[in-house]
């Protein structure tokens, strides 16, 4: 089923408890990933979602798994799957939102990288909703520190990028443990082949539901590229930076080696810049991501894997210092900018033949006009023609 638009969420025949909570958040009409996974999951039903990032799919989710919740019992009844930290912290909080005004549901936030612990506390008040990235939750499944097989529902949000990361066989080993679990949602911006496996041996009869993006969720993003010299990148940064006056922008790179080169050069011409990949320690990761959420960082450089989970709604400019490779790493590089219904701006820097035959393959492939842009005498950017 192929939807474009969502429902009135008082049409879904929900309880008090959650249209006060959806109504504090002065939200009316669903989305339509939500008008098309709420009915089904509230009916014990399986789903594959494929739709757009940005378009409300924790609320898809989150409503039919907190309307389920018996505040009574005390064990776990769903569990949500996430590829990062980062957004299984902000899953926490939607569903802490949905949650606001139903007593007794307690939800748990399981990641690496936070001192075990804490979570082993938090668990101990019998959370009866977990939230994890699976590496971390088989590290508890193997200290016996949690309980999943009581579950029933999962869902693997963002299921994508966590079968991409590696994580199949942590997610597989969960799926066949939960085995008592009354629907699965499988949530992705793109059906990839893994999905489709895990989908085909784990689920049965799932409901499927694709939101494609169309004008209304497909964000406003200008699009540019520019040719530099291979050491030129951060030089072409600073003085776009310095043209528009933009205060918070997002750079990213290939390689761990490029990003300290860019960061590097950034911080020599008086740029508060800081980067992060794969081989910066979890805490230090975690106070870069931190300061630039505040506010307080003007340039965060860094390569797709060490990104990703990162939201922050008001990125000013996105910078490709390397064309990806991957297109679908382009279109979720480039959709950090212009959310929340503003205009954004992505820039990709092209240095050599190679890069611009892989530019216009992704302007081909993903029907985006990215134009040629250059400095024009007076600094600024104007088309090269």
């Amino acid at each position: 089923m192929e939807l474009k638009e969502g429902v009135r969420f008082d049409s879904l025949g929900l309880s008090p408890e959650i249209m006060r909570a959806i109504e504090k958040r002065e939200i009316e009409a669903s989305t339509p990933v939500q008008a098309g996974c709420i009915p089904p999951m509230m009916a014990w039903k399986d789903v594959i979602a494929k739709a757009p990032t940005g378009t409300g799919k924790t609320f898809a989710y989150g409503i039919p798994i907190v309307e389920h919740i018996d505040p009574e019992d005390e064990s776990v009844q769903a569990v949500i799957l996430a590829p990062t930290r980062e957004l299984a912290i902000q899953i926490t909080g939607e569903l802490r939102d949905i949650a606001a005004f139903k007593p007794g549901v307690r939800i748990v936030c399981l990641y690496g990288g936070q001192p075990i612990g804490k979570q082993i506390d938090a668990l101990k008040k019998r959370p009866q909703i977990v939230v994890a990235t699976p590496g971390r939750l088989s590290d508890h499944m193997k200290r016996r520190t949690v309980r999943v097989d009581t579950a029933q529902t999962v869902v693997l949000d963002e299921a994508d990028r966590m079968l991409d990361m590696g994580f199949i066989h942590d997610v597989t080993r969960l799926l066949d443990w939960m085995d008592k679990r009354k629907n699965l949602g499988l949530f992705s911006a793109t059906i990839s082949r893994e999905v489709m496996d895990i989908a085909w041996v784990y689920q049965r009869d799932a409901e499927e539901v694709t939101v494609r993006e169309d004008e209304q969720n497909k964000p406003d993003i200008k699009q540019f590229r520019m040719d530099v010299s291979y050491n030129g990148k951060a030089d072409a940064i600073a003085k776009i930076l310095e043209e528009t006056g933009f205060e918070r922008a997002m750079a990213f790179c290939n390689t761990k080696g490029a990003t300290e080169r860019v960061t590097k050069f950034l911080q020599m011409q008086g740029i508060d810049a800081e980067c992060i990949h794969g081989d910066i320690p979890q805490k230090k990761r975690e106070q870069v991501m931190d300061k630039f959420r505040r506010g307080a960082l003007r340039v965060f450089v860094s390569t797709d894997v060490a990104a990703r989970g990162i939201d922050v709604d008001d990125v000013d400019i996105v910078f490709n210092c390397d064309v990806p490779d991957e297109n679908q790493d382009y279109i979720h590089r480039i959709g950090r900018t212009g959310r929340a219904k503003r205009q954004g701006i992505a820039v990709t820097f092209i240095a050599d033949y190679p890069s611009k035959m892989r530019i216009d393959d992704i302007a081909k492939n993903t029907r985006n006009e990215i134009v040629p842009v250059k400095f024009g005498e007076n600094g600024n950017l104007e088309e090269d023609t």
